[in-house]
């Protein structure tokens, strides 16, 4: 990956994908700027190799900040990962007005923001990558994510859009979409019936398939990838058919709601 002296930028390491972006590229001689909103909840193992910054991806004061903190501390930024992200099941009438707030404002105006402070940055140093998580929730629609589903479409149409214009300045942009992954996030949601389709893959993905995947758009800088590619071709198909997707969505319902029902009996204390 071509990583000795190369800065990375992370948001999110607090827990789940974050947190193990941070320690793999760490251990791939990366020097990575850590960031989280919890930042208190970084360990710092690596203080030669590691910046722990606080960080709430909505600020737009605060990300000129600890863009500039690296700058200080290393004088470059290579790779920005737009990891940060808020997902809260819930069918639409259930919401209340924070929940659209706060989906928006995480997951769309956070990842602009720190997207545009970066890119101002390497666009002066002449090259940079920015990789920004999207969701196959950015592919098709998910009933019962409806607010997340709406946030991830729009992550995906911004950088799509936006890795078009900065491939002229030398800057690399690609989108990751995976599907459910084994973290915090995921496990919020396990005893909320709106998200039993989080559910209906053949399995969720670990945060080393993540890492896997991320180490592949750092070597090959593809605009975009999807994980598992069996699954991101049906939300892709579903997602350009509304009138498919009505018609597999209460089968793949039904399929997620037995496998989290699996994992309701699987955490509930014997008796």
């Amino acid at each position: 990956m071509g990583a000795s002296g190369q800065v990375m930028l992370l948001t999110g390491c607090a827990s789940g994908i974050g947190k193990h972006l941070m320690g793999r590229y760490l251990a791939a001689g990366y020097r990575v700027v850590a960031t989280d909103i919890q930042s208190d909840a970084i360990a710092n193992e690596a203080p030669d190799k590691l910046l722990v910054h606080p960080l709430d991806v909505r600020d737009a004061d605060a990300w000129e900040a600890v863009i500039a903190e690296t700058l200080r501390a290393w004088g470059r930024l290579d790779v920005l990962i737009n990891v940060a992200g808020y997902l809260r099941p819930g069918f639409l009438t259930d919401t209340d007005r924070e929940d659209i707030s706060r989906h928006m404002r995480v997951n769309v105006e956070g990842l602009m923001l720190g997207t545009r402070a970066a890119a101002r940055h390497m666009r002066k140093q002449g090259h940079g990558h920015i990789i920004n998580f999207g969701s196959l929730a950015s592919l098709t629609p998910v009933p019962g994510l409806s607010l997340y589903s709406a946030s991830k479409h729009a992550v995906r149409g911004f950088t799509l859009a936006v890795g078009q214009e900065l491939r002229r300045e030398g800057i690399a942009v690609s989108l990751l979409l995976p599907d459910a992954v084994e973290t915090p996030m995921l496990d919020a949601q396990v005893g909320h019936d709106a998200a039993a389709l989080t559910f209906s893959g053949a399995k969720a993905l670990t945060v080393e398939d993540v890492g896997e995947a991320v180490d592949r758009i750092l070597r090959d800088r593809p605009i975009e990838i999807s994980i598992p590619t069996s699954r991101g071709l049906i939300a892709k198909a579903a997602g350009l058919s509304p009138r498919l997707a009505q018609a597999l969505e209460p089968v793949f319902r039904r399929m997620g709601r037995r496998k989290q029902d699996g994992r309701r009996t699987r955490r509930s204390p014997p008796r």
